[in-house]
């Protein structure tokens, strides 16, 4: 017997809430939407915009202005000094690549900030140096990867919960293909990818791949929310908080596999001509895995809250994102990913691809 954190089957009526979590949902979004035109768009960190990154560490607090100041006289253009962790000691010093040598940048930095503060020890324990090219690069391989591991997720959930692994493969590799083509012919990476998932979403619902149409929505919903909210904090974006959203999008496709399972169970066991509504059936599922959802999100936010308060300032952004998304990725789950199958089908359309074929056995009516 498994275990489970509560006793009796709930019987929460979910769908009867989801207007109330498409309202929420939409204001975030729209929250977020503010946040990037009242911030001027995306704050890109060192690996996307290029330029260097340097974490000093003073022996003493040290006060953000005051290291400002000292380094104007290294004419470091785009200079920018933060606070970075506890203690008031550290701190995150960004720069454009400066017209000196990046093997010198070391030693400018050091140097000018040791003259500036003679009775405060200084170390440098962390610096990088990108290139804006290298940034661009990086930028747009990160908005790839995510891109084709929705599309991934597409082909996956359309061949295991409709049967339809061809289409959705030739599905994918007219799609991969037009990125390609719009790539050679010099289109922006941002605008592939924003026409792709459109082109993504429609053949999904003209072909009437719902599970698959429902898991991307869902997936969509959970890195635009999680990418509104990091917005209003002003954080910025880096490999890390990449890395962070791909596995996101991971933990929420889990999720959403779960009870799209068991709601795929529930269509099959429904027999004869009184089948129940698929309202129904989608409630049943929810409130069948409620159980393993809470473990599941409740186990993975606890690791994630414990990163963001004890893994320090370098995987502070990673886990506070990872936080965000475990969360936001349980709550479309059920309020996203499962109503969209009520949107496009009812119990009689979604029965027949989800059972089983049956087999006879040799023999079994006397004929071998």
């Amino acid at each position: 017997m498994g275990f489970s954190i509560l006793r009796q089957e709930p019987h929460f009526d979910f769908i009867s809430w989801r207007r109330i979590a498409y309202i929420a949902s939409l204001a975030v979004v729209l929250l977020g939407v503010f946040g990037f035109f009242w911030r001027g768009g995306l704050r890109y960190g060192v690996d996307f915009a290029g330029g260097v990154a340097v974490q000093a560490a003073f022996a003493s607090p040290a006060g953000d202005e005051r290291i400002k100041a000292a380094l104007a006289m290294a004419e470091l253009p785009g200079l920018a000094v933060q606070q970075f962790g506890d203690g008031g000691r550290d701190y995150l010093i960004r720069f454009s690549t400066p017209d000196i040598p990046a093997e010198n940048i070391r030693a400018t930095v050091l140097d000018t900030l040791t003259g500036a503060f003679p009775d405060n020890a200084v170390t440098i324990q962390r610096l990088e140096v990108v290139g804006p090219k290298v940034g661009a690069d990086l930028r747009n391989a990160a908005l790839g990867a995510m891109y084709y591991a929705i599309l991934l997720i597409t082909v996956y959930i359309s061949g295991r919960f409709e049967h339809r692994w061809f289409v959705a493969a030739f599905m994918a590799a007219a799609l991969s293909g037009g990125v390609y083509a719009a790539s050679l012919l010099g289109v922006n990476m941002v605008w592939r990818v924003v026409i792709a998932l459109i082109l993504t979403l429609i053949i999904c619902w003209k072909l009437s791949l719902n599970f698959a149409l429902g898991a991307m929505v869902s997936l969509l919903h959970d890195v635009i929310l999680t990418v509104g909210l990091l917005v209003l904090m002003g954080k910025e974006f880096d490999l890390n908080v990449i890395a962070a959203l791909l596995t996101v999008i991971g933990y929420s496709l889990n999720d959403t596999i779960i009870i799209f399972d068991r709601i795929r169970e529930n269509l099959r066991n429904q027999k004869g001509k009184h089948l129940q509504p698929m309202t129904q059936i989608v409630n049943d599922s929810c409130n069948q895995t409620l159980s393993r959802t809470i473990l599941t999100s409740g186990t993975t936010t606890v690791a994630a809250l414990s990163l963001f308060v004890l893994g320090g300032g370098v995987i502070h952004d990673f886990a506070l994102t990872m936080l965000i998304g475990v969360i936001v990725g349980t709550y479309s789950s059920i309020f996203v990913a499962s109503p969209v199958l009520l949107v496009f089908g009812d119990t009689a359309g979604y029965i027949a691809p989800v059972r089983e074929a049956e087999y006879e056995r040799p023999g079994e009516h006397g004929v071998v």
